[in-house]
């Protein structure tokens, strides 16, 4: 059991560990039992997030030309439908290099814009990287010259995927390998929202009187880096409606949400939380958005059919649409704002995008310049 807490809102909470974690400890562990001969009855990884680990190594099995090794997934306080789960990692010899692919239960990429190509397994950069250290440090150790091919599977992950989002953001047949830290740290929706409002009321109390929002560090990089914003933003998440009544609350005059399309096309229908555990409606947002402007078949369609806002924005910008969709989107965006906003609070916001080419501004209201003076 991982022994790292976290404090939220004065409560401690135990942090759990990764797919990906879990991933590179049994491949590390399984490289072991194949070059070796000996299977390790625990696993030692450094995390990206600098918190090592230290994994017991279960279903351990070597036959001729492979080795078997499980780690099993611990989710910590973080309440998630893979806490539990066996991840395998099966190494055999090969020629030369470090293949990594994806068996049972890991789900295949089925539609463009997602971390890993069309056709590949569903087993992100991040835990790819961390599954290419454990193996190749083993073959150091060992002397070993040659390559290894690690596939990693999850018994009952497919139907496990069908309990998530997977399917419709274009992952199929099972569940995604993922973490860019390897620690999962537990999410309380109370706890973060108290977060969330104590930030506001001590920013309010320094003496601000205008307010950055942003759903979490890309968009703070962006309000830095692009729009030359010098104020400290508040961290939001996906606690878009509940951030904007208590910056009203804590009497904030001026309010400035800048973020991802991704996260504020939610906005074009009113979704006050924006995670995807509450719904989706991205691709529905844009396509509406879309037809009001001229779109025709087959062009609904194929919004309809992308995985990632990236993917209709390249559609849209294809047929000649993507200015006009981008203003009927912040129209809408700035009608739901000013519904949660009284009369008296200025508020506004900035959609962006962060991948070529159509990194940038893509919409904004019509009074975001006078907002952004206010907090640069």
């Amino acid at each position: 059991m991982l022994r790292h807490y976290v404090t939220k809102n004065g409560k401690t909470m135990r942090c759990g560990y990764t797919t990906g974690a879990c991933a590179a400890a049994a491949s590390g562990a399984a490289a072991e039992l194949l070059l070796g001969g000996t299977a390790p009855e625990a696993w030692r990884l450094d995390t990206p997030k600098g918190v090592p680990l230290e994994l017991d190594i279960l279903e351990t099995d070597r036959g001729r030309g492979f080795a078997r090794c499980a780690v099993r997934k611990d989710s910590g306080d973080d309440p998630d439908i893979t806490d539990g789960i066996l991840v395998f990692a099966t190494v055999k010899k090969t020629d030369v290099g470090i293949f990594i692919d994806g068996g049972e239960g890991v789900g295949r990429v089925t539609k463009p814009g997602l971390d890993q190509p069309v056709g590949a397994a569903a087993i992100n950069s991040v835990p790819r990287r961390m599954i290419a250290e454990q193996v190749a440090a083993v073959c150091e150790r060992h002397d070993y010259a040659g390559g290894l091919s690690v596939v990693i599977s999850i018994p009952g992950g497919e139907a496990l995927a069908k309990r998530t989002f997977n399917p419709r953001l274009g992952v199929e047949g099972g569940l995604s390998v993922i973490g860019t830290t390897g620690i999962v740290e537990p999410m309380s929706s109370a706890a973060l929202v108290d977060t969330i409002r104590l930030e506001l009321n001590v920013l309010r109390k320094s003496g601000a009187h205008a307010v950055l929002l942003c759903p979490g560090n890309y968009g703070e990089t962006f309000a830095r880096q692009t729009l030359g914003l010098t104020a400290r933003p508040v961290s939001m998440g996906n606690f878009v409606g509940d951030a904007v009544d208590m910056a009203v609350e804590a009497g904030f005059e001026s309010i400035l949400l800048v973020g991802h399309i991704g996260k504020l096309v939610k906005l074009g229908i009113g979704a006050r939380n924006t995670h995807s555990a509450n719904g989706d409606g991205r691709m529905e947002t844009l396509c509406a958005c879309a037809i009001s402007v001229g779109a025709q078949a087959p062009l609904p369609s194929e919004i309809l059919g992308c995985a990632t806002t990236d993917a209709a924005l390249a559609l849209l910008d294809g047929a000649g649409l993507l200015k006009p969709t981008m203003a009927e989107l912040g129209a809408r965006i700035q009608a739901t704002l000013q519904r949660w906003a009284p009369e008296g609070v200025c508020i506004g916001f900035v959609c962006y995008a962060n991948r070529a080419p159509f990194d940038g501004v893509l919409a904004q209201s019509d009074n975001a310049d006078e907002l952004m003076l206010a907090l640069k």
